[in-house]
C-alpha cells in the first residue's frame, strides 16, 4: 500500500561476551615441595621454629610468601610436612632392613646411617623431636605414632642382637632412647662447611652406637 509505514527494522542483537578462562595454576610438583622443605628445615635450624618466618624460607627460594602458600597453608604445615617426610625415608629404610637377612649389626648400622643421612642431606637438619610443641594437636598425634613406630624398630633389631648373643642384655628401650637422642642432636652443631662430612659423622655415628651394644 502506497504511503505505508515500512516495518521497523530489528536491531542487531550485541554478541555475547566470551569469557576469559582463567589459566589454569599447574599441579604441585613433587620437587618444588621437597625444596620448600629444605629451605624450611634450614630456616628452623638457623632461626629456631618461630624465629623464622615464611618470607624467611621463601626469600631462600627466590620465591613470593604468596606463591608458598599455594604448596602450604602456613608454617605449621610446613614443619609437620619435614617431620612425615623424614618419617617416610626412615620407616620405609626400616621396613627393608626388617626383611633382610642381614645380622643384626648391620641392620642397626644401616639404620643409623640412614637416620643420620635423612636429617643432614635430605631436609639440612631436620630433627625428628624438633618443635613437636609448635604442631597442631592432631599433627602432634601422627607425628608421635610414626616416631614411637621407628622407636619399636629400632628396639626389635636390639632385642634381636641380644637375643642372638651379638649384643649385650641391656634394656633396649633405654639403648633405644640412647641412640635416636645422640643422632637427634647432631643437626644442633653439625655445620655442612666444617672438617667432617655428613658421610663420615654417619659412619663414625654407627660404628660408636654399635660397638657400645656388642657383648662383653
Amino acid at each position: 500500500m502506497i504511503g505505508a509505514a515500512l516495518p521497523a527494522r530489528p536491531r542487531p542483537q550485541p554478541k555475547p561476551r566470551k569469557r576469559r578462562r582463567r589459566p589454569r595454576r599447574p599441579a604441585p610438583t613433587h620437587t618444588m615441595r621437597v625444596q620448600i622443605l629444605r629451605s624450611a628445615a634450614a630456616a628452623f635450624r638457623k632461626r629456631g621454629y618461630h624465629g623464622a618466618t615464611v618470607q624467611h624460607i621463601a626469600a631462600a627460594l627466590r620465591m613470593k610468601k604468596g606463591n608458598l602458600y599455594y604448596y602450604f597453608r602456613n608454617k605449621e604445615e610446613i614443619l609437620f610436612a619435614c617431620h612425615q617426610y623424614s618419617l617416610d625415608r626412615v620407616i620405609d629404610l626400616l621396613d627393608d632392613i626388617a626383611q633382610s637377612g642381614d645380622s643384626a649389626e648391620m641392620k642397626l648400622r644401616r639404620l643409623i646411617v640412614a637416620f643420620v643421612h635423612t636429617i643432614l642431606d635430605e631436609l639440612h637438619g631436620t630433627t625428628l623431636l624438633i618443635d613437636l610443641e609448635a604442631l597442631t594437636p592432631a599433627h602432634l598425634k601422627t607425628v608421635i605414632a610414626r616416631r614411637d613406630r621407628v622407636d619399636r624398630g629400632m628396639r626389635e633389631i636390639i632385642a634381636g642382637g641380644a637375643a642372638a648373643g651379638a649384643f649385650g642384655q641391656s634394656d633396649a628401650k633405654l639403648m633405644s632412647f640412647a641412640i635416636m637422642g645422640a643422632v637427634n642432636w647432631i643437626p644442633r652443631w653439625f655445620k655442612p662447611t666444617g672438617p667432617a662430612s655428613s658421610e663420615e659423622i654417619a659412619d663414625r655415628f654407627a660404628t660408636y652406637l654399635v660397638a657400645g651394644l656388642r657383648a662383653g
